[in-house]
């Protein structure tokens, strides 16, 4: 299994980072996990076939997770992808996703594919998806709107994503285990974002193997990711482009 980070800032990041997307790689199995900017530029960027996509997550409907989700359907439907397209996500995210499509005049665009929108219950453990192996849950987070975590899990190793979420006992519980947690690191704010320090402290709480830092701030430095390390010495933070190998 792979992740593969197409975007790793906040909605304020710097020049060097676009807003946070992964895709989840297993096998011949792709996972597309939201899409605040060109979620398929980044794709084609990581050598990766956007044409593969099999399902696409979208964790909650802040602008810089979703504002992209139009742009995204019509650029699958340019590449010639007919088949309809699994979305999963919280229901109010789905109800978002629906209204921004709607905008658009798309009355014209023969073959366009059918969006297939599947609600994800807010509960922990509750079940995404499974494509073959490759099993996905979700819990939700704390965040100011309904927001999901995720856990893709195969025989060969498990990833954790945080999404957006102030420290949580429910990522500690979501991430248990992890041969690599990707964990937000843009700044400590109760109820809304976690410290890199606080993702260290869910990473060691959790029995995660790896941490990587996400969602990054401007102006992220060595100074947050040396106080993260202080507690849990297996923390990194991603960048654009990067492969995590599960």
């Amino acid at each position: 299994m792979t992740a593969h980070l197409l975007g790793t800032g906040s909605a304020n990041a710097g020049p060097d980072r676009t807003t946070t997307m992964i895709a989840v790689e297993h096998g011949d199995r792709l996972v597309l996990v939201d899409c605040g900017g060109d979620a398929l530029q980044r794709m084609e960027a990581c050598g990766l076939d956007p044409l593969a996509i099999d399902v696409v997550i979208l964790t909650h409907e802040h602008p810089d997770h979703i504002s992209g989700y139009p742009l995204l359907l019509e650029k699958l439907w340019l590449k010639g992808r007919r088949d309809p397209l699994p979305i999963y996500g919280p229901a109010a995210t789905l109800e978002k996703a629906r209204a921004l499509f709607a905008i658009f005049d798309t009355l014209k665009w023969a073959g366009l594919p059918e969006r297939l929108y599947r609600p994800v219950e807010m509960r922990p453990g509750a079940p995404v998806t499974r494509l073959g192996d490759l099993g996905i849950t979700a819990a939700p987070v704390e965040h100011p709107v309904p927001t999901i975590g995720l856990r893709f899990e195969t025989r060969d190793g498990v990833l954790a994503y945080s999404c957006d979420t102030a420290l949580s006992g429910a990522v500690v519980d979501l991430a248990e285990g992890a041969d690599v947690l990707i964990h937000e690191g843009t700044g400590s704010l109760p109820g809304v974002h976690s410290s890199p320090a606080e993702a260290a402290e869910v990473a060691v709480r959790a029995g995660a193997r790896r941490l990587v830092l996400v969602h990054a701030p401007v102006g992220a430095s060595d100074d947050g990711l040396a106080q993260a390390r202080a507690t849990f010495a297996a923390t990194t933070w991603g960048h654009d482009g990067d492969r995590v190998e599960i």
